[in-house]
C-alpha cells in the first residue's frame, strides 16, 4: 500500500471528524504526490495539485525541500504543469519562508537566464529568513560584480521587504467575546490535556474554551463580517498561566485571519483584551502573530467622597464599570489617534498597544519577520558599506543621570546587543540582549520544532552557552500518544544541538527531570539570560524568561531576544521564621503580604521581582522564584551573596558532569563548556574580581516590599477559592489563607509532594514525617493517597546516598519502573502512598489527574480550575498549594490539620529555613 493510499485513509477518519486534510511535511508523501501531478492520468491528480499548492508546510520540512526543487523545475521548463505555471511557482515560493525556497530562489537569481534572476531577484527582496550560508552567496556574487545580487543587497538595506507591505488601517472594527469572567488562562485556550495534539493545529483548535464558546465565535462572525473578533477576560487578565504558543494559535485560528493562502492552519491577527490586561508571557505570543492586546481598564475601583477605596466585608474592593465589553458590543481601534472607541465615544488611550515596535510587528505580519528583517538590513547596509538606513522604529533608550541599576538593569546592559556604545540604560528600554541557556519541554516542543522549520534554522546559533529539551511533561505514562511524540521530538532536538533528555539513539538513560530544576542546574552565572518554554523557567540565578514556543526557536536559532527592560519591585525580609515554618509559607505570605501592603494592587505583575534571600542555596531558593509566575511578575532575581553562589555553582557542576556521566554529551562539548563557566566565575567571585551580583545602592525601584516574617505563625495555604460568590475572584493564586481558616475538618481526598516547587529537603520532610508518625502510632496509614514525585533522578540518588529513600520504599504501596514505565494515567487511587516517576505528575494535568470534584492538598504550582482535578457534577474540583508537611500530614488525616496536629507531626524535623540579610 503506498503512503499516499494510508494519507487518504487518514484524510477519511479526518473527515468524520469534520476536520480537512493533515497538512502534508514529510518528503516521501509529496514525492508520490508530484508524481500523480506529473501522470496526467492519474485518478488523483486533481486532489494531488490542491494538495501540493494549497497543505504543504513550508520552512525547512522536508516536504517543503521536495516542493521548492519541483516548482524550481517548473521556472527552469524542465517540468511542465499547465495548472502551475512559471509566474504561480514563483508566488508559491515566496509563500515558502526560507530554507530551501531561499537557496533555489538563489539558484535562480544568481543563474544564467537573465529574465528569470529578475523574477527570482523581486521574491527574494520580500523575503527575511536567510541564513548564514545564504547571505554568504550573495556577499560572494556581489563581490563578483554581480549585478542582481548588488540590487537584492540594496533593497535589503532599504528594507523594502517591510517598507514595500501595506500600512495600518487607520480603523480596526472589534467585535467582543467574553471569554470568562476572571482571570483568563492559557489552559482555558489549549487545554494541558490535549498537549499531544498542539502541533496538528486545526485538531487542537477544537479544544479552545468550549465547543458552545466556538458557535458563539462564529454567530458573531456571520454577524459581523466586517468585524474581528475580540476575546476579552472580564474583570480579569488575559492568558495567565502556562506560556502556551498554542493558546494564541488557537485564538487566532478561531478569531484570526489566514497568514497566507498556501499555508494551511497558520493564522495571525488576533485582538485580545483584558479588564486587568495581557499577561507578559502571553501578549509576547500575541506580538509572534502580529496581534494586538488591550489593557481595557473597564472597571476601576469605586471610592467614596473622600477618594477612599470603598471595600466590602471581606475587606475587597468593590469594582464599578467604566463602559461595558458585553459580548457583541462592536468597538473601533483607531490606529492614528490610538484610541479605543464605541461608535463616536471614545472609552481609552490604548498607545501602549500600539507602540512603535507594536505597529512594525502587526504590519508585518508577527515579530519574527521585523527580528529577522533588521539582521538583514544590517547584514546587507555592512556589505554594501553603507550606514544603516533608518526604517524601523528607533529602539527607545532610557539612560537617567545619577542612578543606579537594579539588578535586572545590570544584567540587561551586560548582555545588549546593538545599543549606543557607552550608554547605560534603564528600565524601560528598548534591547536586544544575547541569550545565554535556552529550555524547550515537550508538551511545547513539537510546536517549537514547527517554529524553527517555519523560520528555517537547522541548527543552534553557536552564542548560545547551553540549551536543553526536556521529557518531564510526558513522564508520567509513556502512552502512545508520547510514544509516537516525543522520540520525534527529541531526535530533531539533538540534531539541532540541544542536549536532550532522551537519546534519539537509545544509548543513555531516559531522564525525566524537570525542565526547571535543570536549566537551574546548568545557568552557571547569576549574570545570565534564561529563555525557556514553561512559564516556571524562573532560576535562582541569573534573570529567566518563560517563553512561547515561537520565542523559544528565534532563541534558538539567533541567540537573541527582545524586550523591553522591565521594571523591579525589590523584596526584602525582615524578623526571623518561626521554627515550626517552612520556607514555602514564606513564599506565600510574601504574596499576601505584598497585597496588604498596596491596597490589593498586585505590583509584582508584569515586572521583576528581585528577591533578596542571598542565604539560601539555589535549590531551595527556586522555590520562591518559581512561585513569582502565580505571581503575575515577569521574572525574578535572586540576589545572593558569594559563598552562597559558590556553593551553588559548585552543586550545579557537579550535577552537570553527572549528565556527561550518564552519556549525554553531545559533540559541541556543550556540558563540559557550563563546567569551564562554572569554574571561570567560582574564581572571579573568590578572588574578588567580580563579586556575586548586586543592585547598586541608589537603584530605583517601582516599589519596595518588606516581609515580616516574625507575624507567620501558621502554614499559609494558597487557596482555588471555588465558592467566592465574585466569579472573578476564583482561581487567581491571591486567595493565601492560614491553616487555622479551615477549622481542622476540611476533608482533603488526595495529597501529591511534588513538582519543580519541591527539592531534596522536602523528600526528606516527607521520609521524616512518616517515620515520626511510625514512632507516634506505631503505623502508618493513609486516609487519603499520597503521590510523591521528586523532580530529578539525582535527587532520588541522593536520597538513596543519604539512607532516605529507602524509607519512602517502606511506606510507600506502588514505586515507579524504568524499566516497565504506565502505559495508561491512573484514574483511580488508593489510600497509599505511590512514589511515582521524576517529572510534572499531577502538577501538569496532561497525562493524569486527581478523581473529578476532589479536593486536592498539592506542592505543585498550578491551582487553576480543571488542571490537576476537574469539576464533576455538584461537586467543584479544588487544588490547595501548600508546604511538605501540611500536604503530607492532609494525607494521612484525610483532612487538612488543625495547628495543634501540625506542630506535632513536625517536631523535631528540619524543613527548610531562611534567614534574612542586611540590605543596606
Amino acid at each position: 500500500m503506498s503512503i499516499y493510499n494510508d494519507y487518504v485513509q487518514e484524510v477519511v477518519e479526518r473527515k468524520g471528524q469534520g476536520l480537512n486534510p493533515k497538512p502534508i511535511d514529510g518528503a516521501e508523501l509529496l514525492s508520490e504526490v508530484i508524481a500523480q501531478i506529473k501522470d496526467l492520468n492519474n485518478e488523483n491528480r486533481a486532489d494531488s495539485l490542491n494538495l501540493f499548492i494549497y497543505n504543504t508546510l513550508s520552512g525547512t520540512t522536508s516536504a517543503a525541500g521536495v516542493k521548492a526543487i519541483f516548482l524550481k523545475e517548473i521556472i527552469l521548463g524542465k517540468e511542465v504543469v499547465a495548472e502551475i505555471t512559471p509566474t504561480f511557482a514563483f508566488e508559491l515560493l515566496s509563500h515558502m519562508k526560507g530554507g530551501p525556497s531561499i537557496e533555489v530562489l538563489l539558484d535562480l537569481a544568481l543563474g544564467d537566464d537573465a529574465a528569470i534572476a529578475k523574477q527570482a531577484a523581486e521574491v527574494l527582496k520580500t523575503q527575511v529568513f536567510l541564513y548564514e550560508a545564504d547571505t554568504t552567496r550573495l556577499k560572494n556574487a556581489f563581490t563578483n560584480g554581480n549585478v542582481i545580487a548588488k540590487e537584492i543587497l540594496e533593497s535589503y538595506a532599504q528594507a523594502e521587504f517591510f517598507t514595500k507591505l501595506p500600512e495600518l488601517p487607520e480603523e480596526i472594527k472589534v467585535v467582543t467575546f467574553i471569554a470568562g469572567e476572571g482571570d483568563i488562562s492559557t489552559d482555558l485556550l489549549s487545554p494541558g490535556n490535549q498537549a499531544h495534539s498542539r502541533s496538528d493545529r486545526e485538531l487542537h483548535g477544537q479544544c479552545m474554551i468550549t465547543p458552545e464558546a466556538q458557535q458563539q465565535i462564529k454567530a458573531l462572525q456571520a454577524q459581523h463580517p466586517d468585524a474581528s473578533v475580540m476575546l476579552i477576560a472580564e474583570k480579569g487578565t488575559m492568558g495567565v498561566g502556562s506560556s502556551r504558543m498554542s493558546g494564541v494559535n488557537n485564538v487566532a485560528l478561531w478569531t484570526g485571519k489566514q497568514a497566507s493562502p498556501y499555508i494551511p492552519f497558520v493564522n495571525i491577527a488576533p485582538i485580545v483584551g483584558g479588564t486587568n490586561g495581557i499577561s507578559p508571557i502571553f501578549l509576547t505570543t500575541v506580538d509572534v502573530t502580529g496581534g494586538i492586546g488591550i489593557d481595557l481598564q473597564n472597571w476601576k475601583k469605586k471610592v467614596d467622597a473622600n477618594g477612599e477605596v470603598i471595600r466590602n466585608e471581606n475587606n475587597e474592593p468593590i469594582l464599578e464599570q467604566v463602559y461595558s465589553v458585553a459580548t457583541g458590543t462592536v468597538l473601533t481601534i483607531n490606529t492614528k489617534t490610538e484610541k479605543l472607541y464605541h461608535g463616536d465615544q471614545e472609552l481609552i488611550d490604548i498607545s501602549k498597544s500600539l507602540t512603535p515596535q507594536k505597529r512594525e510587528f502587526i504590519k508585518a505580519g508577527g515579530s519574527y519577520a521585523i527580528v529577522f528583517g533588521k539582521k538583514i538590513q544590517t547584514f546587507a547596509a555592512g556589505v554594501l558599506g553603507i550606514e544603516i538606513p533608518k526604517v524601523f522604529a528607533p529602539s527607545k533608550e532610557i539612560s537617567i543621570e545619577n542612578q543606579g541599576l537594579t539588578a535586572v538593569e545590570k544584567i540587561f546592559n551586560k548582555n545588549a546587543v546593538g545599543t549606543t556604545p557607552g550608554k547605560v540604560l534603564h528600565a524601560g528600554s528598548d534591547v536586544r540582549v544575547k541569550v545565554n541557556i535556552v529550555g524547550s519541554q515537550d508538551t511545547t516542543g513539537l510546536m517549537t520544532a514547527q517554529e524553527l522549520e517555519a523560520m528555517a534554522a537547522k541548527v543552534i546559533s553557536p552564542t548560545v552557552d547551553g540549551a536543553y529539551q526536556s521529557g518531564c511533561h510526558t513522564a508520567s505514562v509513556w502512552d502512545k500518544k508520547a510514544q509516537a511524540n516525543i522520540p520525534k521530538l527529541m531526535k530533531f532536538m539533538n540534531d539541532f544541538g540541544l542536549i536532550t533528555a532522551r537519546d534519539p539513539k537509545g544509548e543513555y538513560h531516559a531522564m525525566t527531570d524537570v525542565i526547571h530544576k535543570v536549566l537551574n542546574d546548568i545557568t552557571i552565572d547569576e549574570w545570565a539570560i534564561i529563555i525557556g518554554g514553561d512559564s516556571h523557567t524562573r532560576m535562582s540565578k541569573g534573570v529567566a524568561f518563560g517563553a512561547d514556543s515561537g520565542t523559544v526557536a528565534l532563541a534558538l536559532a539567533t541567540g537573541e531576544a527582545s524586550m523591553p527592560i522591565p521594571e523591579s519591585v525589590k523584596v526584602t525580609f525582615k524578623g526571623s521564621m518561626k521554627q515550626h515554618m517552612d520556607f514555602r509559607d514564606v513564599v506565600h505570605a510574601t504574596q499576601s503580604q505584598m497585597l496588604q501592603q498596596f491596597g490589593g494592587e498586585n505590583v509584582f505583575q508584569g515586572r521583576i521581582i528581585e528577591v533578596h534571600i542571598g542565604t539560601l542555596l539555589a535549590d531551595q531558593a527556586f522555590t520562591f522564584t518559581d512561585w513569582t509566575a502565580e505571581m503575575k511578575a515577569k521574572a525574578s532575581i535572586c540576589i545572593s551573596q558569594d559563598e552562597t553562589l559558590i556553593q551553588s555553582l559548585e552543586i550545579a557542576k557537579s550535577r552537570i558532569q553527572i549528565m556527561i556521566d550518564k552519556g549525554m554529551e553531545n559533540k559541541n562539548q556543550v556540558l563540559q563548556g557550563l563546567i569551564d563557566k562554572a569554574n571561570k566565575r567560582i574564581e572571579e567571585i573568590k578572588t574578588g574580581e567580580k563579586p556575586a551580583l548586586t543592585p547598586d545602592e541608589n537603584a530605583k525601584y517601582y516599589a519596595e516590599v518588606v516581609i515580616d516574617l516574625d507575624i507567620i505563625d501558621e502554614p499559609m495555604i494558597a487557596d482555588p477559592d471555588v465558592n467566592n460568590v465574585d466569579v472573578s475572584k476564583r482561581y487567581t493564586h491571591d486567595a493565601i489563607r492560614e491553616l487555622s481558616y479551615y477549622g481542622g475538618d476540611k476533608k482533603v481526598d488526595l495529597g501529591f509532594v511534588g513538582s519543580c516547587m519541591v527539592h531534596k529537603d522536602d523528600l526528606k520532610i516527607v521520609s521524616q514525617m512518616l517515620k515520626n508518625v511510625e514512632k507516634q502510632l506505631g503505623v502508618v496509614k493513609f486516609n487519603a493517597p499520597l503521590v510523591v514525585a521528586a523532580p530529578t533522578y539525582n535527587i532520588i540518588d541522593e536520597l538513596k546516598a543519604e539512607g532516605d529513600w529507602e524509607y519512602l520504599q517502606k511506606y510507600s504501596g506502588f514505586e515507579f519502573s524504568d524499566i516497565l514505565p504506565k502505559s495508561t494515567a491512573r484514574t483511580e487511587y488508593e489510600n497509599i502512598m505511590y512514589l511515582e516517576r521524576p517529572g510534572c505528575n499531577l502538577c501538569m494535568g496532561n497525562q493524569e489527574k486527581a478523581a473529578k470534584g476532589d479536593t486536592v492538598m498539592a506542592t505543585s504550582t498550578r491551582l487553576f480550575q480543571g488542571r490537576v482535578v476537574e469539576d464533576r457534577d455538584g461537586k467543584k474540583g479544588e487544588s490547595l498549594l501548600a508546604s511538605t508537611p501540611v500536604v503530607v500530614l492532609s494525607a494521612i488525616l484525610g483532612r487538612i490539620p488543625n495547628m495543634q496536629e501540625y506542630k506535632a507531626a513536625v517536631e523535631g524535623i528540619n524543613l527548610t529555613k531562611f534567614s534574612p540579610i542586611s540590605t543596606k
